[in-house]
């Protein structure tokens, strides 16, 4: 049996089984979707998804922690 039945000429999603909202960005911090790009992500374009992909890497530095506490006492 070839498994070339299962091959799709699509991007594959970039989920990591990691599913929770930032609060304040609204992005997933798994995957770096918003809500509605992940709701709509089966319905899109190649294009429309090749774009978000192109996006999410610059998305990353958005959900950093902000150091406080101890640790930005202990920082020197």
């Amino acid at each position: 049996m070839s498994r070339d039945v299962w091959v799709r000429d699509e991007i594959e999603s970039p989920c990591v089984q990691v599913c929770v909202i930032h609060r304040e960005e609204r992005l997933c911090i798994g995957c770096l979707r918003s809500i509605d790009e992940i709701a709509s992500w089966s319905r899109m374009s190649a294009s429309e998804r090749a774009a978000i992909m192109d996006e999410l890497p610059s998305r990353a530095p958005r959900l950093k922690k902000r150091r406080g506490g101890r640790a930005r006492r202990n920082q020197g």
